[in-house]
């Protein structure tokens, strides 16, 4: 039976993974509530002001993580045709936190499909990640690997997918050569498939600081021609996410 993801998954993901922080906030906002329930009458619409100024980032990033996750096109891959020419052998590549195999297993059908996961519990030491990794058992026959030496030969991989795990390798110099290793194993006629949020506007005011977490389309563009790539064709999925479809550029070394 093809796998449908539950109305509310994405988002219940978000709090559920990170369910220390929105019970802190809730927590301060009840405390907030409460404060302005009690000011005098004069004061009162400065507290219950100050209540919403304090609840619109939560609520925003709330916001902001159903329509991508849950209402959005990401995880129906609408906008993945055609990812490749006949793609028969496509790898997808995460960093630990695997919600999309089976639905590319799907999207994929006559294809073989391989999972490669980077992480890396002395790295990516998020608790929010240990949370997702035991509520959610890896693709069967997932291979740990490390970025930058994927075991695969050479030329033999037609559609190469990277969904919202690329930003989890910290070091541009790591990035790059994460990117050349997928280089390397991708078909001349292959694609790349690379999604990401941004840091840029929209997604400041859908996470505020957390925005600091990804990278400029400056920063990727970058890493891309370095690695020996040049971007196909650029589409944003939604105004916070943004999909790569890259191919080998012959000229590079």
């Amino acid at each position: 039976m093809a796998r449908v993801r539950k109305p509310l998954e994405g988002v219940g993901n978000v709090v559920r993974f990170n369910w220390p922080f929105y019970a802190a906030a809730a927590g301060g906002l009840l405390l907030l509530a409460l404060l302005a329930a009690a000011a005098p009458a004069a004061w009162q619409p400065y507290a219950w002001g100050l209540l919403a100024l304090a609840a619109l980032p939560l609520s925003a990033s709330l916001l902001a993580s159903y329509y991508v996750y849950d209402y959005s096109d990401l995880y129906r891959f609408g906008w993945l045709e055609p990812p490749a020419p006949a793609a028969r052998q496509v790898l997808n590549i995460h960093a630990g936190f695997d919600e999309t195999s089976r639905l590319l297993g799907q999207h994929f059908a006559g294809a073989e499909l391989r999972v490669f996961d980077f992480y890396d519990p002395r790295l990516h030491t998020e608790a929010s990640i240990r949370r997702a990794r035991a509520a959610y058992p890896p693709f069967p026959g997932t291979v740990a690997v490390q970025p930058q030496d994927l075991p695969l030969p050479t030329r033999s991989i037609d559609c190469v997918l990277v969904l919202l795990s690329a930003h989890e390798i910290r070091a541009q110099a790591q990035r790059v050569a994460f990117f050349r290793e997928v280089r390397r194993v991708v078909q001349p006629r292959g694609r790349v498939v690379v999604v990401e949020h941004l840091r840029d506007s929209a997604n400041f005011l859908a996470y505020t600081v957390g925005f600091l977490h990804f990278y400029s389309r400056r920063t990727w563009l970058r890493v891309f021609a370095q690695a020996g790539f040049r971007v196909e064709q650029e589409q944003k999925i939604t105004p916070f996410v943004s999909a790569f479809m890259l191919e080998v550029n012959g000229d590079s070394a």
